[in-house]
């Protein structure tokens, strides 16, 4: 009984002290920083894909930028299944986390530095952007062009009378 009592004290002891540890999703920045700390590490990185998803073979390429500087992922293109939206002037792209080890130097794809995904999560769909209309740009043009038909209308009535 006594050791019973003992071994459930110790376990009580164990989940009150232990405390949940949460991965930190490292920033480009902090990649790029320290990459000799990071190398062969397995590292969360989030951010927004952008431009082509590069299909080759059974893996895929794709850039994730988190604001600051896009890092190339290679991940299994079963990955990617759930990806619609990769990032570009006319669309937001989907937000992503992707979990993956890091290489300053990856051996496999010619020195580049890159992320090999283990897991891909979206966390936010992208979408089509609407671009407001710049008024200030819009007067620019208005005002350039009257002042080139005024230019040539000054032309012609000057080639006239001299001509």
């Amino acid at each position: 009984m006594r050791s019973f009592f003992l071994l459930l004290v110790l376990c009580l002891v164990l989940i009150v002290s232990s405390y949940n540890c949460y991965a930190q999703t490292a920033t480009s920045l902090d990649l790029l920083n320290n990459t000799k700390q990071y190398d062969g590490k397995v590292i969360y990185y989030k951010g927004e894909v952008i431009g082509d998803i590069m299909v080759r073979g059974d893996y895929a390429w794709l850039h994730v930028n988190d604001g600051t500087i896009a890092i190339g992922i290679w991940v299994p293109k079963t990955m990617v299944q759930d990806i619609f939206y990769a990032g570009n002037y006319h669309k937001k792209g989907d937000i992503v986390e992707v979990s993956g080890v890091f290489h300053r130097s990856c051996l496999e794809h010619g020195g580049d530095l890159d992320i090999h995904a283990i897991e891909i999560r979206k966390i936010t769909p992208g979408n089509f952007g609407i671009h407001p209309i710049n008024r200030k740009k819009v007067y620019i043009g208005i005002f350039s062009l009257v002042l080139v038909l005024l230019f040539y209308a000054l032309k012609k009535i000057f080639i006239k009378k001299n001509g």
